[in-house]
């Protein structure tokens, strides 16, 4: 099911009735979710993606704009009849139902000729159980289930309806890493199997990027970039975008370019060309440093981190805007025991430059 989103707007009154004004929590929203597809909806908390997420379910009213179910105009229509499975953080499961239950209830209220007999309903939750592999605790009720375990029944019970859309508000918060890790890889696949169009609201960015097809990067509101997730995590458009995706997260410059040269800290680091003269901010990928004994970029040597396959070099800059900079390269290169300072030349594809007024991206060729 395609879903469509035209110029979603959500504007909240403000708390504070002495000082007035309007809280915009999602501003002039426009994306086409394609059918079958799963979008990370993804940013800080605060952003509005939550908000955008119960309008398309229908727990909340837009201010203004239209969602679109496929061609049908769902804009106006109440939550229970859009057809969508929503899962929510804190899994809302009922204490006192047994997992069957629980997975059983959703077409139990079903009316009218949506109504199944209960051989259909529970062909229906032996089914939805079976796709989250929990059809072996289908007797237990939710105290008696890990975290995960009731993840997976609140997934079931969504996916027992059949929804044309399946919204999933972080789902993975209240786990631990390791459970997270497997949950969204659970999640992943069911979405293959069902061919369901899933949309996923996350702040961890290593999340959406690993599962979405594409992912939505939202700041106060406002859509920032919209694209596969490995396109936007190589090409952001602004500082914004750069510093939220990557972990471990960019290394920040105060820099300047300067007759097609970029110069850190007084030093020609890289060649700019088609950039005009101007004062910058640098955005370095962890991975877009080489060790080279003779190369432009000195940083101050702290600490080196060994991490199997790949070595993490922790060292300093007076033009850094954070108190480290973290290079990752090979663990095969050798920095030399007892060595103050590490040199770097710097591939052209993982340095980005942003005007220093508008964070905007400055493009130059590579």
């Amino acid at each position: 099911m395609k879903v469509v989103l035209q110029n979603l707007t959500k504007i909240f009154p403000s708390r504070n009735k002495k000082a007035g004004g309007e809280v915009v929590a999602v501003n002039d929203f426009t994306f086409e979710i394609p059918d079958g597809k799963l979008v990370g909806l993804l940013g800080p908390s605060g952003c509005g993606k939550s908000t955008t997420l119960y309008m398309i379910s229908g727990l909340q009213k837009p201010t203004g704009g239209k969602i679109f179910f496929g061609e049908d105009d769902v804009t106006e229509l109440s939550a229970e009849n859009r057809g969508v499975g929503l899962v929510f953080q804190n899994y809302a499961l009922y204490p006192h139902m047994t997992v069957k239950q629980n997975i059983l209830f959703p077409l139990e209220n079903l009316r009218g000729e949506d109504r199944l007999t209960k051989e259909e309903m529970l062909e229906r939750a032996i089914y939805a159980a079976k796709l989250v592999q929990i059809d072996d605790l289908m007797e237990r009720k939710p105290s008696e289930l890990s975290g995960g375990q009731q993840q997976r029944v609140a997934i079931a019970r969504a996916l027992v309806k059949m929804p044309r859309v399946l919204l999933l508000d972080e789902p993975l918060s209240n786990l631990d890493a390791r459970l997270r890790l497997q949950t969204r890889e659970e999640i992943r696949r069911i979405q293959k199997e069902t061919g369901i169009t899933t949309i996923f609201v996350t702040h961890d960015q290593e999340e959406a990027m690993s599962i979405s097809d594409m992912i939505v990067v939202m700041k106060l509101g406002v859509v920032q970039q919209i694209g596969k997730p490995q396109e936007v995590y190589d090409n952001p458009t602004n500082l914004f975008v750069a510093k939220f995706l990557g972990t471990p997260p960019i290394n920040v410059f105060d820099g300047e370019v300067k007759d097609g040269k970029l110069y850190i800290g007084g030093a020609a680091v890289l060649d700019v060309p088609g950039a005009d003269d101007q004062e910058v901010v640098v955005g370095i990928r962890p991975e877009g440093f080489v060790l080279d004994e003779n190369g432009p970029l000195v940083c101050n040597l702290k600490n080196v981190e060994v991490m199997g396959r790949d070595v993490s070099i922790v060292s300093g800059h007076d033009s850094s805007l954070s108190p480290i900079v973290r290079s990752i390269i090979d663990a095969d290169n050798k920095v030399a025991v007892g060595t103050e300072t590490v040199s770097f030349t710097l591939k052209s594809h993982k340095v980005f430059i942003f005007n220093k007024e508008t964070e905007e991206r400055i493009y130059f060729e590579v």
